[in-house]
């Protein structure tokens, strides 16, 4: 049985069209960056419909009201004083897939670390080597506030209904 011409030419154009080399891991993890949403509590102005090129993955300029506090989301770019410059690509994996930074503080429960958990190592390292790979931006976000302090900025606030507690208490 012969296939139809238009069917080889059809299958001979995808496969020319395929690329000829695989992703590299800077690729891979600006994939996995962009499809878990992590621009979303990672860049100023997203809350508000504003996000800039410039700002992305520069820290968040809002902040989430949790029962044991105020958090925002850190500037994630490779700036030494703002971000995540003086963190190693190990580090930055241990903090994705344990929830603990290289200072020994657990993430914010609004951090979902225990979803990177469960990536795999590769993964893991391809976000990282992609957040190395971003132009620094010196961006400082405030907090952590503690539960009793009074933030200065706008907040997202987690409120639980009545009689239920927050996980984990």
């Amino acid at each position: 049985m012969r296939m139809p011409r238009g069917l080889v030419v059809s299958l001979l154009c995808l496969c020319a069209a395929a690329p000829a080399t695989a992703e590299t891991a800077v690729e891979r993890g600006k994939y996995l960056v962009q499809f878990g949403g992590c621009n979303d509590c990672h860049s100023p102005g997203y809350f508000f419909g504003k996000t800039t090129p410039e700002g992305y993955l520069s820290g968040s300029d809002v902040g989430f009201q949790l029962p044991n506090g105020t958090f925002v989301g850190p500037n994630l770019t490779p700036d030494a004083d703002t971000g995540l410059g003086k963190w190693s690509e190990e580090e930055i994996v241990t903090a994705l897939q344990t929830g603990v930074r290289p200072d020994g503080r657990v993430l914010a429960e609004i951090m979902p670390w225990h979803a990177f958990a469960k990536l795999t190592k590769s993964d893991a390292a391809a976000i990282a080597a992609f957040l190395k790979s971003l132009k620094p931006v010196r961006s400082e976000v405030p907090g952590p506030l503690g539960p009793g302090e009074k933030p200065s900025f706008p907040v997202l606030t987690i409120v639980f209904p009545e009689g239920m507690a927050p996980p984990g208490k």
